[in-house]
């Protein structure tokens, strides 16, 4: 049993339409499933990524229409990196959202990587990281109808970083149960704070990352439009995951069981910090129910949902995602 890498993240938006807008047009995602919240299907999930929807490239979203601003804190998903190509991708990407008038931080140096930081719409915090010098988990495939040129095209999730009041609680929980190994640290950019500890599982690299930010000058985070739900790891099938199951209830860590999303199967636990985090199969795929070339066109419904269909799409805002 091996933690593959980073699976998806799930964020929170207020607004579907802008939201597709920005992650589809501004940058470049393709919109692999326009689905519902299985435990509240009055709102939209919607995901994001490469040409099929890879394991590891997904970025997904929740609409809540009543989603408030986030308060930023401690116990939070405080960055989402998005990996692309290498470093001339990066510049490219640093023209881009100057052109297309969003903020953005300057590419810079982190742990010997160039990265780019900024923030969407509603201020959700990501970056843009260089695969220049990555070696692990490989990238997906950028969306050949992407307005972005598929060479500069974003290829899937890198590292994503936590904020937590005591850092050990959740290395520890990375380390001992989910198999990460630390392989380095790089300086914090807030005074009198300890440095960020980088923390790898599988074949590693940016595609298999988690960063441990500790913050004792911070309230927890109060979470709105903007902010980030949870963060899923890979594992192989449902067979591993139903052993991991079994590891994480020794643990006694607050947990889901095992719950099928029909595109992949889950299992959800709470660590000591607060983070949610979500174990979930790389199969069987978002292409199950959908043509590969029409993927997010439809409002898509697991089997299991099937039958409420017109009841749950008459609380659905219409969103048109034909791809033109």
């Amino acid at each position: 049993m091996q933690i593959k890498g980073i699976h998806h993240v799930s964020a929170i938006t207020a607004k579907a339409k802008e939201n597709y807008d920005f992650y589809t047009k501004d940058l470049g995602l393709r919109l692999v499933k326009k689905s519902v919240n299985q435990d509240d299907t009055s709102m939209y999930h919607l995901f994001y990524a490469d040409e099929i929807g890879n394991p590891g490239t997904d970025l997904t979203f929740f609409e809540i229409k009543r989603a408030g601003h986030t308060y930023e804190g401690n116990n939070s998903i405080s960055a989402t990196y998005l990996r692309v190509a290498n470093d001339e991708a990066l510049k490219y990407w640093k023209n881009r959202l100057e052109e297309l008038h969003i903020n953005h931080a300057g590419i810079s140096e982190q742990f010997g990587r160039n990265i780019l930081p900024f923030r969407d719409h509603e201020g959700q915090r990501l970056v843009l990281v260089s695969d220049e010098t990555n070696q692990g988990v490989a990238g997906g495939i950028p969306w050949k109808k992407s307005p972005v040129p598929q060479d500069k095209g974003i290829t899937g999730l890198g590292p994503v970083k936590l904020t937590v009041p005591v850092a050990e609680k959740t290395i520890d929980v990375l380390k001992d149960l989910l198999g990460f190994e630390e392989v380095g640290t790089y300086p914090s950019t807030i005074h009198g704070q300890r440095d960020i500890v980088v923390l790898q599982v599988g074949e590693g690299g940016t595609g298999a990352e988690i960063q441990v930010e500790e913050r004792t000058d911070l309230p927890p985070e109060r979470p709105g439009r903007g902010s980030v739900h949870h963060v899923a790891l890979r594992v192989e099938d449902k067979a591993e995951l139903e052993e991991w199951v079994k590891k994480v209830k020794e643990r006694r860590f607050p947990n889901s069981g095992l719950v099928d999303r029909y595109y992949f199967q889950s299992l959800y636990f709470r660590e000591p910090n607060g983070i949610l985090i979500e174990l979930a199969t790389d199969g069987p795929g978002f292409a199950t129910d959908e043509d590969p070339e029409h993927l997010g066109e439809a409002v898509a419904l697991p089997p299991f949902l099937e039958g409420n269909r017109e009841e749950i799409e008459a609380h659905l805002t219409p969103l048109d995602t034909t791809v033109k």
